[in-house]
């Protein structure tokens, strides 16, 4: 049975559902016993790999506790595991696990460096799976009719690839979005929402670096269809969404009319909706999603981070109703939170799936950083984020930065803001979620919008080093606007870190400047990266951009003014 015929078949659409909101039950069933949850969690993971070279090293045989546990293993990062990981690669077994990886996620990172997550079956069935299913949960429950048809969803960062890149052992190593985990896992309810519709899997050939081709054909393809739902995770793929309408309308629409799918013959050819579409764009003086598919209901993608400046105003695009639900935290290495229920940005950490730890976001990581547990955290706080699961990943510090919102049912929510890098030329430390709620704070005193943000530290002969921000603008501001907003940022941005204050005291750092950039210039950017070859899952918000030629890129600034922070 095809994805196309599975996803049109009742029987299977029920049990679908039935799974989905079996796994979200089980999961606030755990919420009753967190600790013992986390306790079993390490047990496990400690049993299963015992006999791993890993296990055998670090003495998981004699860990008996959390505490043992801290011992004997230090917090790491990706570059610590490495060379364990590139042995599994290479095909050496019981190293990091007792299960055989089946592919290995590729993760972009911060570095843009391609890492090679293991993924384990056993890793996929106890960590993986329920907190997958369960993420959709809100989605399924609110907005049923988003599965009335095949091709009722949109799904953005689904990409089957034909013939993936693979390790020096032959296994798979993709994007967590290209891997059919129904024939690698064995799950054959795991296919996403979206991915029986007409353009999940394309009918003419395109390469597979060809990313913006693909995204065109898709877009062309939906405009027929009656679209309900986007799926993005990546929210910048979402954002751009209404900029590729625009961009690539006069094509879109003459291929509705000819019947063809990036210039072969594909279905019959459709001469009433393109002039439907054209006169849309005609009566409006633009294409939006809201246009074009006028029962779109639901967004589905992160909503924190720089895309809380934007995603308000982006839903209008879409439609004055619809809903943007948050996908879960999460990356690449494993889960960390997913939403229940609305909440506009917060999830409930996944006590089942993984040993979690956290520290305080202002201080850095290293091998000995004391961690907290779940119920230790404070609300209104941000954290790094460790975890250890069964898939060979231990006291893995993924990078990511997240912010306690509240705790309900006995377990903390989390919501993502960002990635732990810091940007310090002065001693500032800053961090992105101190920016972007400087950012949030400067708007609403001032009750300007805008479309985006990025800064870097720039240098001048004439003062001390500053941060320059360039903000995409929605509409034009006044000299007298930007000079309120500006001081306003300064003074929010001191609020927010301790470090920068001192730094602005003493005058090693000037005051904030700001350039103003044309609505679309982050899009622009975007999408002209998508066009390199990147695929789109990856290229994601960046807040700070030192690195000069991108500067250039998304300005149109030479990269003659160079800084020194930390991108």
């Amino acid at each position: 049975m095809s994805l196309a015929e599975a996803w049109a078949d009742p029987a299977r659409l029920r049990r679908y559902r039935e799974r989905v909101l079996a796994e979200r039950q089980v999961l606030r069933a755990a919420f009753a016993d967190p600790v013992g949850h986390q306790r079993r969690v390490l047990s496990d993971l400690l049993e299963f790999n015992a006999g791993t070279e890993y296990g055998k090293r670090h003495g998981f045989a004699r860990i008996r506790s959390l505490t043992d546990y801290r011992r004997a293993v230090p917090v790491q990062t990706y570059a610590d595991l490495e060379p364990w990981i590139e042995r599994a690669a290479g095909g050496e077994q019981n190293v990091l696990t007792a299960d055989r990886p089946t592919v290995f996620f590729t993760s972009s990172g911060s570095t843009g460096a391609h890492k090679k997550i293991p993924v384990t079956p056993r890793f996929m069935r106890t960590t993986f799976f329920p907190f997958y299913y369960a993420a959709w949960a809100p989605l399924i429950e609110h907005f049923p009719d988003i599965l009335d048809s095949p091709g009722a969803v949109l799904n953005l960062k689904h990409d089957p690839i034909a013939a993936p890149p693979t390790t020096a052992s032959g296994r798979p190593h993709v994007g967590a979005s290209q891997v059919d985990f129904g024939a690698a896992f064995g799950e054959p309810l795991s296919a996403e929402p979206g991915t029986g519709a007409p353009w999940a899997t394309l009918a003419v050939p395109v390469a597979a670096d060809q990313h913006a081709e693909k995204m065109y054909l898709r877009l062309r393809l939906a405009v027929e269809s009656d679209v309900r739902c986007i799926i993005g995770i990546n929210p910048a793929m979402v954002a751009a969404v209404p900029y590729q309408l625009n961009l690539w309308w006069p094509r879109i629409v003459k291929e509705v009319r000819d019947g063809t799918l990036g210039g072969l013959p594909h279905r019959t050819p459709n001469p009433a909706r393109a002039t439907e579409l054209e006169r849309l764009a005609h009566r409006h003086g633009t294409v939006r999603p809201s246009h074009i598919w006028p029962r779109m209901r639901a967004l589905f993608c992160w909503t924190t981070g720089p895309a809380s400046l934007y995603l308000p105003r982006l839903r209008e695009e879409f439609g004055p109703d619809v809903a943007a639900l948050p996908a879960p935290v999460a990356a690449s290495e494993g889960p960390v939170g997913v939403a229940l229920d609305r909440h506009a940005c917060a999830g409930s950490l996944v006590v089942n799936a993984a040993v979690y730890e956290f520290a305080d976001a202002d201080r850095d990581l290293g091998p000995d950083t004391a961690t907290l547990q779940p119920h230790e955290l404070e609300a209104d706080r941000d954290y790094h984020v460790v975890f250890s699961h069964v898939g060979g990943l231990y006291r893995y510090a993924v990078g990511d930065v997240v912010r306690v919102v509240d705790h309900r049912d006995g377990v903390p929510r989390l919501a993502y803001t960002g990635r732990a890098n810091r940007s310090d030329h002065a001693g500032e430390r800053l961090r992105d979620a101190q920016v972007i709620r400087a950012l949030h704070s400067a708007l609403h005193a001032t009750g300007l919008e805008l479309r985006n943000a990025a800064c870097r530290v720039t240098e001048s002969p004439h003062r001390s080093a500053g941060y320059e921000f360039a903000v995409a603008l929605r509409t034009p501001w006044s000299r007298d606007e930007s000079d309120r907003f500006t001081a306003l940022l300064d003074e929010a941005l001191q609020r927010e870190s301790a470090d920068y204050r001192t730094a602005r005291t003493r005058g090693r750092l000037s005051a904030p400047a700001l350039l103003h950039l044309d609505s679309d210039a982050f899009l622009r950017e975007w999408q002209a990266r998508v066009e390199s070859g990147i695929r789109p899952t990856q290229v994601k918000d960046r807040l700070f951009r030192q690195d000069p030629q991108q500067w250039a890129r998304l300005t149109g600034q030479g990269p003659e003014r160079r800084g020194t922070a930390a991108p």
